[in-house]
């Protein structure tokens, strides 16, 4: 009587959660980005996955509304990679509230995550993970903690190692080249 008790709440709460991950699509529509009621049910059951491997609990509705709202703007989301994506973006995340042993708010490390994902990564969510918050959570753990005034903001500049493209020196290269 209990197991079936617990099952009916369990699957009340999923629906709800289902429920409020496609609310989003009001505000993600605008970007050209819509979820499925079978993508949320998929994402809800990734997070609750994402959460045993990562063991962590959670007692609200989690991040998934945070991460839609927060990348629903991205230039390197497109409606066919969206729903995968964001399960990669949860998971990152869960990672790398570890990582950063807990130190991190839930807005400093979705921050930090959106402007790599949009400015070094171009949205490869590996380059995300394994080099960018890499090497902020390992910041971090060994005392860093510029970002708390910064609430995440431009931060990976101190940990980011290698040269990036200068689209002006290209652009004067460029023009060199042309006027010639």
């Amino acid at each position: 009587m209990e197991d079936n008790v617990f099952e009916l709440i369990q699957r009340k709460n999923q629906e709800q959660e289902i429920a409020a991950l496609t609310a989003c699509n009001v505000k993600t529509e605008e970007f050209g980005l819509v979820l499925t009621k079978e993508e949320a049910r998929e994402l809800v059951i990734s997070r609750n996955e994402s959460l045993k491997k990562h063991k962590r609990v959670e007692f609200n509705t989690g991040i998934l509304e945070k991460l839609i709202y927060n990348f629903c703007d991205s230039q390197y989301i497109l409606q066919e990679t969206y729903a995968g994506t964001l399960m990669e973006l949860q998971d990152i995340f869960y990672l790398f509230k570890n990582e950063a042993e807990d130190k991190l708010t839930d807005d400093e490390l979705i921050t930090f995550m959106k402007e790599q994902f949009e400015n070094i990564c171009s949205g490869d969510t590996d380059y995300l993970a394994d080099t960018c918050l890499e090497r902020f959570a390992q910041a971090i753990r060994a005392g860093y903690t510029g970002y708390i005034g910064t609430d995440g903001h431009n931060e990976y500049e101190k940990f980011d190692e290698e040269p990036r493209w200068d689209k002006d020196l290209y652009l004067q290269v460029l023009t060199e080249l042309f006027w010639r």
